[in-house]
């Protein structure tokens, strides 16, 4: 396994593809790193066939994008600003409900967790007389 930015990279997996299990690197910068490598990003060596000057050359241009830990740390940050300013984005997190304007009538299950059953819910069985 290669250990770039603290993270270990598949060995196995095309370069463009192994790039992307560092947070932070998508599809657009994985390829922007290997231009800016001198690696071909139409058809990408695999991960174990980098030569190591390769792959410092990587880890040296990586060194110019906001990933990993200090991408974290920023992420984390923009969502505690905005729960002590109180705004509704701020809210809809200290809640752990969608931000962005998602119903939750149904759906947002991954937001709101597993369901909890509530008592006096649902069907009445019977009529009245």
């Amino acid at each position: 396994m290669v250990r770039i930015a603290g993270v270990d990279v598949p060995d196995r997996k095309k370069a463009h593809v192994a790039l992307r299990s560092i947070y932070g690197v998508g599809p657009v910068i994985a390829s922007e790193i290997l231009v800016k490598a001198d690696i071909d990003p139409e058809s990408p060596p695999r991960m174990n066939e980098l030569s190591e000057a390769q792959v410092d050359r990587i880890r040296e241009i990586l060194g110019d994008y906001t990933s990993e830990g200090d991408l974290r740390r920023e992420v984390n940050q923009n969502i505690r600003r905005l729960i002590e300013i109180g705004s509704y984005r701020g809210l809809r997190h200290r809640r752990g409900l969608p931000a962005h304007g998602q119903r939750t009538r149904t759906n947002a299950r991954t937001r709101k967790g597993p369901r909890r059953t509530v008592a006096g819910r649902g069907r009445r069985t019977g009529g009245k007389k």
